[in-house]
């Protein structure tokens, strides 16, 4: 491990950098913390100070600790359980309107599917950020797909309960505000990339 004390202003810098990227943090975000880290090393330099007054013994913690307070874990429990909804919601509009029908019936692999799904979705949000499309389809195909085919090995495709159409825009409805955050994220950051 490296010396504390021989860290550059940069190498702190790239420490907290691949830490915050590491957590998820975004584009935007992300550029404003390094900013002001930088602010507050160069103003430790101009003062005779040295970097570890700034960010302590350890720099990863330091780095996690800001990460964490930028995104407090309820904030982000609270995210994850309004997208969970979400995702459900959709999934649940579209099997009824592909099928024609007003209900969705649920069966035992379709439980296991999504309560394995989601267990590893959320543990991988709250942990490290978002997963993204890529990640969220790998998640299903690599830890969803055996799941279901040992349910259905295990229990059958019996149909347990069905979910009626109406069900759809009550469970769209909590991740709304957080898609439509999102989406205006990946907007701001698109013309930050090409700077």
């Amino acid at each position: 491990m490296t010396d504390q004390r021989t860290l550059t202003n940069q190498q702190i810098l790239a420490v907290c950098r691949s830490n915050w990227e590491y957590r998820g943090i975004d584009d935007r975000s992300l550029r404003e913390m390094l900013d002001e880290l930088s602010a507050h090393l160069e103003d430790a330099v101009a003062a005779g100070r040295t970097p570890r007054d700034v960010v302590g013994n350890d720099v990863t913690e330091f780095a996690a600790s800001w990460a964490r307070a930028r995104a407090p874990f309820t904030r982000r429990l609270l995210r994850s359980a309004a997208m969970l909804c979400f995702v459900i919601g959709w999934l649940t509009a579209a099997t009824c309107l592909l099928r024609w029908t007003t209900q969705r019936a649920v069966s035992v692999d379709d439980i296991t599917f999504w309560t394995v799904v989601a267990a590893v979705t959320v543990a991988w949000e709250l942990r490290r950020g978002s997963l993204g499309i890529g990640r969220s389809l790998a998640v299903a195909l690599v830890v969803g797909l055996p799941a279901v085919l040992l349910a259905q090995w295990l229990g059958g495709d019996g149909t347990l309960f069905t979910v009626p159409l109406w069900a759809a825009p009550v469970l769209l409805l909590p991740g709304v505000p957080y898609a439509v955050a999102d989406i205006r994220a990946r907007r701001n950051t698109a013309p930050l990339a090409d700077e």
